[in-house]
């Protein structure tokens, strides 16, 4: 297999230093190749994900398929300016000379990609590498093997297989490729594979961007819209692939006084999701395999956490599926509590005074994101200001990774470097220089719930869709690419409408 990876390296090294990723004529025409494969291979990839994970196919399509085609719409749309040389000031001491940052490829770009979100977390750094004239080789995770084999048979269909390679396998195809000189290595992923590729990368100084995960918390205070703050999470936590997701809600804190309220809205909002039978529901996505079905099963078997279960519990071997569950105050010292869940569980960790939740988030390891549920303008900026995560939200979750004009990744153990829009290029690319970075703050509207998918329709290509809050009487386009009808049953704060 090393020989192979050294091969394959060697391919596209000749290829990299024969000028023929650089031109804008052809990133340009890479990324107009899968757009186009996107939308005639749309039935083929949403069959991969059920295969894989059980994903309901409107889920497949709006947080994969479509954000996918986003990404490649946003980069074509962008990269013209992306290219361009980026003027800044002259010194004294160069007077009367002019300044540029010049945009450069690094060479050849190894992505590692997640199985939670197979599609969309192997196409977007992809993405990024060609926008910025690299060289690439994609290692879809073996966990996914339908659509790990499904990007094998079609990326070499429509991109230019002298360039851009797929090579499928498990950990002595990954290991043998992280032998090889990269210019840049793009993972995703746990932790402890983090680190194993950034030791393989210290071997050659080679640049590395890690997006892992955490465990990312949600404050919820007493002066929220219960119901809308319940669906919301709901559909943050359930509703993205039930729970394995690196952004979706790990935990809750609230006040003991509020807590039954919050569970009691939580149960009515699921009921509403799933019925009175999750494990039954097609709205809700199986666990991968049995490896992680055992994991999750075990946290849960515990005897200090099973008497904490309020909500579900139910768990089905043969469908690998298991209910979601809501615990209430799970000892802090249990396997539940100290690693990142990455799964239908959510315990509810109870204080006296909301103030306290920040003190007991800044007590562990910084997360990918943090979410808060508040009308408290002052405890709103607290937040902001005093929690390090990698995103942060108020009175929403999961929604900032759709702007592509927010940095996504995370910071301390949930990672480190940024990819998203102009981001993706710079991903693989030395020009970052004078690029703001931080921590997102936005009240967005929310993620599409399970029940609303059936009123969920595709739009022609062309035909313009708006999108306009109540609250801010704005107009723009949704989701970078002109392709959904969203109506909301609820919450009357998001209308789209052709």
């Amino acid at each position: 297999m090393a020989a192979s990876a050294a091969a394959v390296m060697e391919e596209l090294r000749g290829s990299f230093r024969e000028g023929r990723t650089r031109p804008a004529e052809w990133r340009t025409a890479q990324l107009r190749a899968l757009v186009r494969m996107i939308e005639e291979k749309e039935d083929d990839i949403s069959n991969a994900l059920h295969a894989d994970l059980a994903k309901p196919r409107m889920e497949a399509y709006l947080h994969e398929i479509s954000l996918a085609k986003g990404a490649c719409m946003f980069a074509l749309k962008g990269l013209k300016n992306w290219m361009k040389p980026d003027k800044v000031p002259s010194a004294i001491t160069t007077f009367p000379s002019t300044a540029q940052i010049v945009p450069e490829p690094l060479g050849v770009v190894l992505v590692i990609s997640a199985w939670n979100y197979p599609f969309l977390l192997s196409i977007e750094p992809v993405i990024g590498a060609i926008a910025a004239g690299n060289a690439v080789v994609l290692k879809p995770s073996e966990i996914a093997p339908a659509t790990s084999s499904l990007f094998a048979k079609l990326l070499p269909e429509y991109v230019d297989s002298s360039c851009i390679k797929v090579v499928e396998g498990g950990v002595t195809e990954t290991g043998a490729l992280l032998e090889q000189k990269w210019d840049k290595i793009f993972y995703t992923g746990n932790g402890n594979v983090a680190r194993v590729v950034l030791a393989a990368a210290a071997k050659h100084l080679t640049p590395v961007a890690l997006e892992l995960g955490g465990k990312c918390p949600v404050i919820v205070d007493s002066n929220v819209d219960l119901h809308v703050a319940a669906k919301r999470i709901a559909v943050g936590k359930w509703g993205c692939n039930n729970g394995q997701a690196c952004i979706a809600p790990d935990y809750i804190i609230t006040t003991k006084a509020f807590v039954t309220e919050l569970v009691d809205s939580l149960k009515r909002v699921l009921e509403r999701f799933y019925g009175e039978d999750p494990l039954q529901s097609a709205d809700l996505s199986r666990i991968v395999n049995i490896s992680h079905f055992g994991r999750l099963t075990k946290l849960i078997d515990d005897k200090e956490v099973a008497t904490k279960i309020q909500l579900g519990g139910q768990t089905d071997q043969e469908q690998l599926k298991i209910a979601p569950t809501v615990l209430v105050d799970v000892p802090l010292d249990t396997a539940l509590m100290t690693g990142e869940i990455f799964g239908p569980l959510l315990p509810i960790i109870t204080v006296d005074k909301i103030e306290e939740s920040i003190a007991h988030i800044n007590a562990g390891a910084k997360p990918l994101a943090a979410y808060l549920f508040t009308k408290d303008k002052k405890l709103q900026q607290d937040f902001v200001s005093n929690v390090s995560a990698g995103g942060m939200l108020v009175n929403d979750v999961a929604l900032h990774l759709t702007n592509p004009h927010l940095p996504f990744g995370g910071v301390g153990d949930s990672g480190m470097g940024s990819y998203h829009g102009k981001l993706q290029l710079l991903c693989a690319d030395p020009c970052a220089s004078g690029v703001p970075e931080g921590e997102a703050l936005a009240e967005l509207s929310s993620l599409p719930s399970p029940v609303q998918h059936s009123r969920i329709v595709h739009v022609h290509e062309g035909d313009v869709v708006h999108f306009c809050t109540v609250k801010r009487q704005c107009a723009s386009v949704f989701n970078r690419c002109k392709i959904w009808d969203y109506h909301r049953i609820s919450g009357c704060n998001l209308i789209l409408h052709k």
